[in-house]
């Protein structure tokens, strides 16, 4: 297949190309500086210099391929406006999409989040819906649900699509964005690795090797309207995370009282999401797509030291 991807020289976009390359499929790449099309060539990809505001070019690189790989998202509207602004960015990106392959039948795979069906109560499965976005979700990562939602309704419009929700972490070396570098550099700051109160609620984790290799299989053989989760380890416990990070710095790992002072004090704008819990199961994205998760798990591979160097 000859694949349009979007956000190909982030971290997950990185791992993605590779991963279509090597399965046979030629890529072709958006970037919108020389940089990044520096990179995306070194990866074996094609270039299309354009960025994600030209709706019009998207279009067309949307029809000209045989299907559609976007994990990119406007981080420079991050600082004024927020989640709020990326997420609205991002609804006319996947309606320009939707124009150009309605009636195809071709994919179109986009990234979502773990945490998008909420906290059940139970381990989310790939069967519950993003939770609906409303005006009191202004601000919070819930408003990029509308995004998911707009994705997976394309499927009615003759579009292949679906939504790979990827891991609260997606751990590799090469990650400098993530929750887990950030959690890591609040240890070295901080000078104990902490983590809310007993620490025993959960988040789960995947290797972006694994994750990229889930949007290759979910691009070359998923059911449309589909969600797909790409999990490895389903539920961690926050206190063992810590453990973990603390162990490889030489550092203790500490309780920080889960209330509304200490928690935020550590944890800063992490506090309202590293006080959740977020058990996830992959069964049906397992058996649908025969996807095998073959990295090493979050605390086996916190053994590579790389992580704590490069942090």
């Amino acid at each position: 297949m000859h694949v349009f991807v979007t956000g190909g020289t982030g971290h997950s976009g990185s791992y993605i190309i590779p991963e279509l390359i090597d399965a046979g499929h030629e890529v072709t790449g958006l970037a919108r500086s020389d940089t990044a099309a520096a990179a995306l060539s070194a990866l074996g990809a094609k270039v299309r210099r354009g960025d994600l505001q030209d709706l019009d070019g998207l279009k067309e690189a949307a029809a000209d391929s045989d299907g559609v790989i976007h994990v990119a998202h406007r981080r420079d509207l991050l600082p004024s406006g927020g989640i709020d602004a990326v997420a609205a960015a991002e609804l006319p990106i996947m309606r320009a999409y939707g124009e150009a392959l309605a009636g195809t039948g071709k994919p179109l795979v986009a990234a979502g989040s773990i945490g998008s069906p909420g906290n059940l109560g139970r381990p989310a499965t790939e069967e519950d819906p993003a939770l609906p976005v409303g005006d009191e979700h202004k601000g919070t990562l819930r408003a990029r649900n509308a995004v998911e939602t707009a994705v997976v309704g394309l499927a009615e419009r003759g579009v292949r699509s679906s939504v790979v929700r990827i891991a609260n972490i997606a751990h590799s070396t090469t990650d400098r964005a993530g929750f887990l570098p950030m959690l890591i550099a609040l240890a070295k700051e901080k000078g104990f690795a902490g983590y809310p109160g007993y620490g025993k609620n959960v988040w789960n984790a995947v290797h972006i090797r694994d994750a990229a290799s889930l949007f290759r299989l979910a691009l070359e053989k998923g059911p449309a309207g589909k969600y797909w989760h790409a999990v490895g380890d389903g539920a961690i416990p926050l206190r063992e995370i810590a453990e973990a990070i603390g162990s490889r710095l030489g550092l203790p790992a500490v309780s920080i009282p889960a209330d509304e002072l200490m928690v935020p004090g550590y944890f800063g704008f992490l506090a309202n999401i590293v006080t959740q819990s977020f058990p996830v199961s992959n069964l049906v994205t397992r058996r649908t797509l025969g996807w095998e998760p073959a990295q090493p798990g979050l605390l086996f591979d916190l053994d590579n030291d790389q992580y704590f160097s490069a942090s």
